[in-house]
């Protein structure tokens, strides 16, 4: 991998952060839609900033750098950006989905945005299994077999 690759422990710790913050807007959005919709926001202006400039580039992302990295021994390998910038990415489209369930009174919508993006989360915090990483791949995959 070339300089430009990241640490693969700090897009795990950020989806370590969505997970927390989805859990809390699924708890809250029965009994506080509203409050689900400002939660759901602001992760997915957090994903359009990890969509836009990359992941390591997040508030949790330069959390992680200035903060975690430092304590740790250097990763075994870098990792591509692009997977993880994808995946913020697709987790935007499920943020700001979830978002405008919220907050137009669709609160079974939102709710089902929100489940989606919280096991998403899930699985790559817990199992290291990035889901948007893997459609990236697959679809590069994909890409090369029809170019070929």
């Amino acid at each position: 991998m070339t300089s430009a690759g990241i640490d693969p422990r700090g897009p795990r710790f950020t989806a370590a952060v969505t997970l927390v913050v989805f859990a809390v807007a699924l708890l809250l959005s029965d009994a506080a839609p509203g409050a689900a919709a400002v939660i759901t926001g602001v992760q997915a202006v957090l994903f359009a900033v990890g969509a836009g400039l990359g992941v390591q580039r997040t508030p949790t992302g330069l959390l992680f750098r200035s903060l975690i990295r430092p304590r740790l021994s250097p990763p075994a390998e870098l990792e591509d950006p692009a997977p993880p910038r994808f995946a913020q990415a697709v987790g935007l489209v499920f943020a700001v989905v979830a978002t405008l369930g919220f907050a137009t009174g669709a609160v079974l919508l939102g709710q089902i945005a929100a489940a989606f993006a919280f096991v998403a989360a899930f699985l790559n915090a817990v199992f290291a299994f990035c889901l948007g990483c893997e459609m990236y791949l697959l679809g590069l995959r994909l890409t090369r077999r029809s170019a070929a």
